[in-house]
């Protein structure tokens, strides 16, 4: 892998998109290596959290135009990866995603910042849905923004094609926070902290009622939840959890 960095450190794994003279655009190369890592990440039970983030001054141009030209002649050899499947793959995974956006972010990028669980930002970085501007749409990553963004600011992103800096980016619900780039790590590393001392299964579960519930309705909704509470109550981490909580000391997750 030579488009992808990885770093394995205390439980997190660092993700760095590192095609910087590409601007880190989902290329076939670059999205093949990283549904690799993903791949890999999930399959890792020594990885408690992955944290992606960018080399360079851009996190993520969006699609690799030149790859998707019809002027483009020398086709890679490598096969891309749909970029709907990454983006499934940080939605659906049983492992938290923190997005450490220390870049611009535009088009499929978007995508990218959205299907974090977490995505924090520098300041300086620019957002925003270009792909009017080459005469396409914000198609599939409006499946992961629109959920987040009142209705007539969408609208507005999406026609004008315009960029905005990151703290309008957290205004309009695309992101979580916008710091300064100075504090970014510092910020990260407490949220980090924070996941892990969460129960591994805990966290998974908490990512599954995110994504399951708001597709229900309210009676089912409740029906699936009090079932899904009632095994997490007899589960062995839960049960491990509460022995801690009530004996003052740290569950047996935070010493592994």
């Amino acid at each position: 892998m030579n488009l992808v960095r990885t770093e394995l450190d205390d439980g997190v794994l660092t993700v760095t998109l590192c095609d910087e003279e590409n601007r880190n655009a989902l290329s076939a190369e670059l999205t093949s290596e990283l549904a690799q890592t993903l791949d890999e990440a999930e399959d890792n039970p020594e990885i408690r959290v992955i944290v992606l983030t960018n080399s360079g001054r851009v996190f993520c141009a969006g699609a690799d135009l030149s790859e998707r030209s019809s002027r483009k002649k020398n086709k890679s050899p490598t096969k891309p990866v749909d970029p709907v499947e990454i983006f499934s793959r940080f939605k659906k995974s049983s492992k938290p995603y923190i997005g450490k956006i220390s870049g611009h972010c535009v088009a499929g990028g978007m995508g990218i910042a959205a299907a974090m669980d977490i995505s924090i930002a520098i300041e300086e970085a620019k957002f925003g849905f270009t792909e009017v501007r080459v005469g396409v749409a914000p198609a599939m990553i409006s499946v992961l923004c629109l959920p987040k963004m009142r209705p007539a600011e969408a609208s507005e992103a999406f026609l004008r094609g315009n960029r905005f800096l990151a703290p309008e980016a957290v205004r309009m619900g695309l992101i979580n926070a916008a710091v300064p780039a100075d504090e970014i790590d510092s910020v990260i590393q407490e949220i980090v902290s924070d996941i892990k001392a969460g129960g591994p299964e805990a966290i998974s579960a908490a990512k599954q009622l995110i994504l399951q519930v708001p597709q229900m309705q309210v009676d089912e909704a409740f029906n699936w939840t009090s079932e899904f509470s009632a095994k997490l109550f007899k589960s062995e981490e839960a049960q491990e959890g509460m022995r801690a909580y009530l004996d003052k000391r740290p569950p047996s997750w935070m010493n592994e």
